[in-house]
């Protein structure tokens, strides 16, 4: 099994700053791809930024320009940080992991974390 934990979010103002973390663990043969995702209420989750084991991005629109998503493959964790901050940037922020897993039989794997808060006030 690969776990995965997020850390990071919390409450802050318009034009602030907020950095994620992801940190997976377990039975991980090989990362292939990271990624966060966000869900505002009443709303469906959405894409934010995802990064591959190459370093390879792509952010969403909303993203573009104020996000950065990075990559610590020793330590199996994935970074975004957020600046320029605005209030529809409000969700709660879930981190997605696939890749190898030799958890029994050597396989596939796709996971998410219990997701973090973010909360921008204006």
């Amino acid at each position: 099994q690969v776990q995965l934990v997020e850390s990071g979010g919390g409450l802050v103002q318009a034009g602030g700053s907020l950095r994620l973390s992801c940190a997976a663990s377990g039975s991980i043969f090989s990362i292939n791809a990271m990624g966060w995702y966000r869900q505002a209420p009443g709303k469906q989750r959405e894409l934010v930024a995802v990064i591959t084991s190459s370093r390879n991005t792509n952010y969403a629109n909303s993203a573009k320009g104020r996000f950065t998503i990075s990559i610590d493959k020793p330590k199996n964790t994935v970074y975004l940080q957020m600046n320029s901050l605005k209030p529809e940037d409000t969700a709660v922020y879930y981190c997605n992991a696939g890749g190898t897993s030799y958890s029994g039989p050597i396989g596939e794997f796709n996971s998410w974390g219990q997701g973090t808060q973010v909360t921008v006030s204006s």
